[in-house]
């Protein structure tokens, strides 16, 4: 690694359409979140406050919420270079107005002819103590070359925009080869992915989303997994999208539903306990796997995520769909664990998290993790499966759950992933007994999950 400055601009077709209004919503996002807000909430207030932005310039003004917080580091490191440190601009407006320009210069190749109508004043953000000059001038300065750090996760940690603490973690986990296509993959803007439905219809809908003109390929480590490749977002307007055929999923979340399947055989007609389903992504492909004799068992802690579940099955019209409370486990052939966790294998798309994240967050988190693993097995009938899963690339939350609860538990047994996967899935997104779904080699987030077979009494 010669440089830590990107190379190469973003794709212009990725961008949407920039402008002073879309840098104006995106900056009152970003400032949002440097007040503590998360992100998410904070994109959908500015948007919904902005006047009259079209949907090209709402989808650059989501893509510059996520890229300042992504490239964080990397930003304002070359701001310290130019002589414009976080610590001496006086107020959090200054710092988003850096940032983006910066962001603007270096991530996608733009000079103060483009830069300046967005920023100059008044506004785009009041107050503000930086002039238009001091803006052009963090433009149009040679930016030095920054000095690289003596370590190699620490220089991987400058380039991609990640603590030092975070790094060092994944250090100790990957070889050098993994943890760098990791991190980079971490750092970029996620693709889009969707699970075709039913189960095993891709190349029909393939063949359908070609003859609406949308450019979509198979994803090899999932059966149902397709990849939109033009960044149009025409996919949404489409017959396809529309009759229910696809769902928004990432290829990593599938394979967890993948890994919920008895060996040789399908979950059509069995019971399935979502334990902690959230906003229903796993529930709605766990449904499809069941079939309408089969059952699917739906909760979660959170009652305004499991609000979204029971929209998006009525969507879906799944009866075979219930939310009962509370769950009965006893009576379920698969219990699913999709364990709340950092979310460090989705910190592409909320790259937020990776500041606010920290060692003693990641402890406790491993805490509920076991906590919430001993609770549900207990209730799990003899032979039934536990699938315990994360978004998280963390061994912490992962391998080391699952083997101090087998340690604990002479009970369960560990199944190997790769027995429902086939090989030539295991060899993209296994390693060893469980699911690794790390990109690049799994387009996406990174995912994890292991197969607990109760197979004595407790």
């Amino acid at each position: 690694m010669d440089t830590v400055w990107p190379t190469q601009p973003l794709d212009a077709a990725r961008l949407g359409r920039p402008s002073r209004r879309g840098a104006t919503a995106a900056l009152e996002a970003h400032i949002a979140v440097l007040r503590g807000e998360p992100l998410k909430a904070a994109l959908a207030n500015a948007l919904r406050d902005a006047d009259g932005l079209g949907g090209q310039e709402r989808r650059f003004a989501a893509l510059v919420v996520r890229e300042l917080s992504r490239h964080q580091r990397l930003l304002d490191l070359a701001a310290k270079l130019l002589g414009h440190p976080p610590g001496k601009l006086v107020l959090t407006e200054d710092q988003a107005l850096v940032r983006y320009a910066l962001w603007r210069r270096i991530f996608c190749g733009e000079g103060w002819t483009r830069i300046g109508p967005e920023v100059r004043l008044p506004g785009p953000v009041r107050p503000r103590t930086l002039k238009d000059e001091v803006l052009q001038k963090v433009v149009e300065s040679p930016l030095p070359e920054a000095p690289l750090p003596d370590t190699h996760a620490e220089r991987l940690a400058v380039r991609y925009s990640f603590p030092n603490w975070l790094v060092q973690k994944l250090a100790q986990a990957y070889p050098e080869s993994v943890l760098e296509g990791l991190l980079s993959s971490l750092d970029e803007e996620p693709g889009l992915h969707f699970r075709v439905r039913p189960p095993g219809t891709r190349d029909a809908v393939l063949a359908a989303l070609q003859e609406e003109g949308v450019a979509a390929e198979a994803v090899l480590a999932a059966p149902d997994a397709v990849r939109v490749v033009d960044a149009s977002h025409r996919i949404f307007e489409t017959r396809v999208m529309k009759t229910g055929r696809l769902q928004v999923q990432d290829v990593g979340s599938q394979l967890i539903s993948e890994v919920c399947r008895p060996v040789g055989g399908s979950l059509q007609g069995l019971t399935v306990a979502d334990v902690c389903a959230g906003a229903g992504g796993k529930t709605l492909a766990l449904a499809d796997f069941v079939g309408p004799t089969g059952k699917v068992l739906a909760g979660d802690r959170s009652r305004r995520r499991l609000a979204e579940a029971r929209e998006r099955v009525r969507h879906f019209s799944l009866r075979q769909v219930a939310f009962p409370h509370p769950l009965p486990l006893s009576e379920a052939d698969v219990l699913l664990i999709d364990a709340p966790c950092s979310g460090t294998g989705s910190l592409a798309r909320e790259p937020d998290q990776k500041w606010k994240l920290n060692a003693a967050e990641i402890a406790k988190y491993q805490t509920t993790q076991s906590e919430l693993l001993d609770e549900v097995s207990r209730q799990a009938k003899h032979g039934a499966l536990v699938v315990y899963a994360t978004c998280s690339v963390l061994p912490d939350e992962d391998e080391a759950v699952v083997e101090g609860f087998l340690a604990k538990h002479p009970e369960f047994t560990l199944e190997p992933v790769a027995d429902v996967l086939g090989a030539e899935r295991a060899a993209l997104a296994a390693q060893g007994p469980y699911l690794k779904a790390l990109p690049p080699r799994v387009p996406g987030g990174g995912f994890f999950a292991a197969r607990l077979r109760r197979t004595g009494q407790g």
